[in-house]
């Protein structure tokens, strides 16, 4: 069994799904830039990175911040940053 390629392919499987997401929620939002809040609010992409024994346990955005630059990567969406608000959007 191929660990690391099934992995690949979970990750990648990730990555559509909220690409998908995105492209489906552009035209609610001025010129199709949709807030990453949103996003990760709508997506449940909030996950704790922490071990449960660890003083801090917070979730935060890791897990969409880290799809999101894998379909920058990929050349599927853009990104563009207001103030301290992160947008994304699909790339024609």
């Amino acid at each position: 069994m191929n660990h690391r390629k099934n992995i690949a392919d979970l990750f990648d499987a990730m990555a559509d799904e909220v690409f998908s997401f995105i492209k489906e929620s552009e035209a609610t939002f001025h010129e199709g830039w949709i807030p990453a809040a949103y996003i990760k609010d709508q997506l449940n992409l909030k996950k704790s990175s922490y071990p449960k024994s660890n003083e801090i346990d917070n979730k935060t955005g890791w897990l969409f911040a880290t799809l999101a630059r894998h379909l920058e990567d990929r050349q599927q969406v853009k990104f563009k940053k207001v103030g301290n608000r992160s947008f994304y959007k699909a790339c024609l």
